[in-house]
């Protein structure tokens, strides 16, 4: 069973608090380190390995320079994030562009950072034509369909999901891009999402091994790279076990050793996006208890929101609560935590059994270090929190601060009604 420990304490917490507001997203900077070296170490056995870090699960420089030091690139897929990359000092091959339906001012700007460019469907090679782009490195997406019925509500089963390409159309790509004369061609997939069991993760490693038999006994390409995407999830609910990162590095490494080195193929790199096993378990939203509501049911209203969390209204994903002083306290009162919008889904726990909760109380939501900020928005004229790191000696420092309905009315600026809204 995982156990859901904080990195700080009540008093520490209260002291941040006290000096920033609520709510804010936290991040622990030794979690984060300490994760990115389990994971190096597990692959260490493919001296290729490298780690591009799915910069959509939380985009902030100061987390990605962070990261930057420690040998990961970025993983991106807009122009935004790839600007954010160029901006920390992460260009060229350091950066994987995996984008879909995707402008060609994006294209350009990859191919201007000499990212590896993926493509994710074969109609692609006609955006590169027109723009006459040809990559020094290009990647090209595989979408199994009912191949691999595997999936989740996350991301859907392969056949339903609208990202990558058939085989068929995949293995035109490759002779395409054999044709142009690339020589540093990779394969890439992100068929499953939050994976907890080892036979789901295995099975889309030896079908991509199998590909790339496949590619080199038709086309004779052999390829520079299998990217294997992000996949890996991470224990949302107490009962949950963690995935082994030592377990899962092992067993890609006997499942290359009996497809790819016997085939001739034993120096093909090995490259992860991961973003929710980087970042999902270092990071929380800190939030105030301010209201509570006896109806129908018992409410508690935290100054949170689905602005600051998605995924509960979303997926209906379960984020663990944890109430500060309150952790050894009988679980015994039946609260749904919820937010101020106005909508019934801004729900961070439904029928949650926790301590009695006060007015004052600090919650902290777990794992939302990954997909928290990230996907937040403004309705409701809603503002978005501070992001702030938790430092290795203990102290905190702001990486976001948090909006103002400055922020909110900035791109009114075609007039000046709202230019001194504070």
């Amino acid at each position: 069973m995982s156990e859901k420990k904080l990195p700080f304490s009540e008093e520490l917490v209260r002291e941040i608090a006290a000096v920033y507001g609520t709510p804010f997203h936290l991040y622990d900077e030794k979690g984060i380190s300490d994760n990115v070296k389990r994971l190096q170490k597990a692959f260490s056995w493919s001296s290729d390995f490298h780690e591009y870090f799915a910069v959509k699960a939380t985009p902030n420089p100061w987390i990605m320079k962070s990261l930057k030091k420690l040998g990961v690139g970025a993983d991106c897929s807009s122009m935004a994030e790839l600007i954010l990359a160029e901006t920390v000092g992460i260009t060229g091959e350091e950066i994987v562009f995996s984008s879909n339906d995707t402008p060609d001012e994006e294209f350009l700007k990859a191919h201007k950072l000499g990212a590896i460019i993926n493509l994710d469907d074969i109609s692609n090679l006609e955006d590169m034509e027109r723009l006459h782009l040809v990559p020094k490195r290009i990647c090209f997406r595989y979408n199994p369909g009912p191949d691999l019925a595997r999936g989740n509500a996350i991301i859907g089963t392969p056949q339903e999901a609208k990202y990558g390409m058939t085989r068929e159309q995949l293995l035109k790509c490759v002779a395409w891009a054999k044709n142009k004369g690339i020589g540093y061609i990779g394969i890439h997939t992100m068929v499953i999402s939050a994976e907890l069991e080892l036979p789901g993760l295995l099975g889309t490693i030896s079908m991509m091994f199998d590909l790339a038999n496949e590619i080199r006994d038709t086309h004779g390409v052999t390829v520079s790279f299998i990217d294997f995407g992000g996949g890996i999830g991470i224990p949302y609910t107490p009962d949950q076990e963690p995935n082994d990162i030592r377990m899962i590095g092992d067993g890609v490494r006997r499942v290359y050793e009996e497809v790819l080195t016997p085939a001739g193929m034993g120096d093909v790199a090995i490259y992860t996006e991961l973003g929710r096993f980087m970042m999902g378990p270092y990071g929380c939203l800190v939030t105030k208890a301010i209201h509570e509501k006896h109806t129908h049911k018992e409410y508690v209203g935290v100054d949170a929101c689905a602005v600051n969390l998605m995924r509960p209204a979303m997926y209906g994903a379960y984020h663990h609560i944890t109430v500060m002083g309150k952790e050894n306290a009988p679980c015994d009162h039946m609260y749904d935590i919820v937010g101020s919008l106005c909508e019934n889904n801004d729900k961070f726990a439904i029928d949650r059994m926790l301590p009695e909760i006060e007015k004052g109380d600090l919650l902290v939501i777990h794992d939302t270090g990954a997909h928290g900020f990230a996907m937040g928005y403004n309705y409701n004229g809603k503002l978005r929190s501070a992001e702030l790191l938790l430092k290795e000696d203990g102290s905190a420092e702001m990486i976001r601060r948090a909006e103002t309905p400055k922020d909110y009315f900035a791109t009114f600026d075609f007039c000046n009604i709202l230019k001194d809204a504070e």
